[in-house]
């Protein structure tokens, strides 16, 4: 994740506050890139303005779905540190370092489907809990998936000690699965990475499905990460959490 960028002084502070209106916090945009056609390999980017600094930026991961991991080379990380640089800088920096690896495995060719999508602007869903349909069909032919999110307390460590009581981590689950009952557990913490950046909080973002050459489907959730932000604010992060359901 990107790093926040120290500010002191009265006048530092009103730059920041010019950059960032309010300091209202950090929340990056989404944006899906694609699959591999085997379903092996799915990207995305994050990007946005940082609280405090103002700087432009835009971060793409390149996940390898069966194991949850990076990519050699992935994450690629564009900040624009000039005064007044716009976002779209940030942006195509960012896509002009990935592309070898968005071009290796054609991920631009199978952009797979945003079956939903719950931003932190939506007021009246549910933050813990999503419920969609895997692809676009008539109704009778439509598969339902329901993923639940709980969070877990830790205690912080780090410098994380010196601002949190209590650090967040989270199990995940598929508790509905083609539209059958399932207790298929996702993604379980038993440590807070380093990369959360003293994170406070979650929020089940979305899905984005994919149909694999061999029949088979990837499913990948969105979760947004809240962390400690400038000032008391709060920053938003999203991270990926892939599986594969057999057909």
């Amino acid at each position: 994740m990107t790093t926040r960028a120290a500010i002191s002084g009265l006048c530092c502070l009103a730059a920041a506050a010019a950059a960032s209106p309010a300091l209202a916090g950090d929340y990056a945009a989404l944006q899906p890139i694609g699959f591999s056609a085997d379903g092996n390999v799915f990207a995305f980017e994050e990007y946005g303005v940082q609280d405090g600094s103002g700087f432009p930026y835009s971060t793409i991961y390149v996940i390898d779905t069966r194991n949850d991991s990076f990519l050699p080379g992935a994450p690629v990380r564009a900040v624009s540190r000039e005064d007044g640089s716009p976002l779209s800088k940030a942006r195509h920096e960012a896509r002009r370092r990935a592309a070898p690896l968005i071009d290796a495995y054609r991920l631009a060719d199978a952009p797979g489907l945003l079956a939903a999508f719950n931003p932190i602007t939506e007021t009246n869903a549910k933050p813990h809990s999503l419920t969609y349909d895997a692809f676009a069909a008539d109704e009778a032919f439509r598969e339902t998936y329901t993923v639940t999110l709980e969070e877990k307390t830790f205690e912080p460590d780090g410098i994380c000690k010196d601002f949190l009581k209590e650090a967040k981590g989270f199990r995940l689950s598929m508790t509905m699965k083609a539209g059958a009952p399932a207790s298929d557990v996702l993604q379980d913490d038993s440590r807070i990475p380093e990369s959360r950046r003293c994170p406070t909080g979650y929020l089940v973002g979305g899905a984005i499905t994919h149909r694999n050459d061999d029949g088979s489907e990837t499913h990948v959730i969105m979760v947004l990460v809240k962390s400690l932000g400038f000032e008391g604010t709060t920053d938003g992060r999203w991270i990926a959490v892939p599986t594969r359901i057999a057909k």
